[in-house]
């Protein structure tokens, strides 16, 4: 790559992660608190980041998210909160796994679901409608399903408790909140992602 466009994907990368930020601290647009949870659509320019700009640059943008996180749920928190903060009652080090790890996925996985259906499309314009969303898709339920799943393996006792419910209960109601906020945030992912992700590639030549 020339220097001209190690620049340009330098500037997209810090204008996505600007992005993030900005999401992630005006109320109701990054997080919707839910008492529960907080619901996000951080993931998404995370992931369009991911596809533009690749893994490497995705992750890091991917770390930023897991960062915000770490942030809200500190100082703003949620009933799940010691999930995702130790500096949150009930958290511990597994909180900083559940923050960072599955959002650094989010900015690796799409780049290579993209990748591969369109190497299968073999570049085809048209192969485009489905590669993006696909990888909207694949980058939500990446975080959905990490977040809950690591939920349920390192604090299942703790949920149970701020719950008020029985620990063999535990799963059924991750499965509902998998269903009640991941499906949404997933459809939300593959449309923004088609939308966005077309304008910005038919503008700007990928890495």
């Amino acid at each position: 790559m020339n220097t001209s466009g190690k620049i340009r994907n330098l500037v997209m990368t810090a204008v996505i992660a600007a992005i993030i930020i900005l999401m992630a601290f005006v109320p109701y647009v990054g997080y919707i608190n839910l008492v529960v949870i907080k619901a996000t659509i951080i993931h998404v320019p995370v992931i369009i980041g991911s596809v533009l700009l690749g893994p490497k640059k995705g992750a890091f943008l991917g770390f930023v998210f897991g960062a915000t996180s770490l942030i809200n749920n500190t100082f703003n928190p949620s009933l799940l909160s010691f999930a995702f903060s130790p500096f949150y009652s009930g958290g511990n080090l597994w909180s900083l796994v559940i923050c960072f790890v599955p959002r650094i996925l989010v900015g690796i996985v799409p780049y290579y679901v993209h990748k591969g259906i369109m190497k299968l499309g073999k570049g085809k314009r048209g192969a485009e409608y489905i590669a993006l969303p696909a990888a909207g898709v694949a980058g939500a339920l990446v975080n959905t399903l990490l977040v809950m799943n690591l939920i349920y393996f390192c604090f299942s006792k703790t949920f149970a408790s701020v719950r008020q419910i029985a620990v063999s209960a535990v799963y059924d109601v991750i499965l509902g909140i998998i269903a009640a906020n991941g499906i949404p945030e997933a459809i939300a992912a593959a449309v923004l992602t088609l939308a966005i992700g077309r304008a910005l590639i038919r503008f700007l030549p990928r890495t």
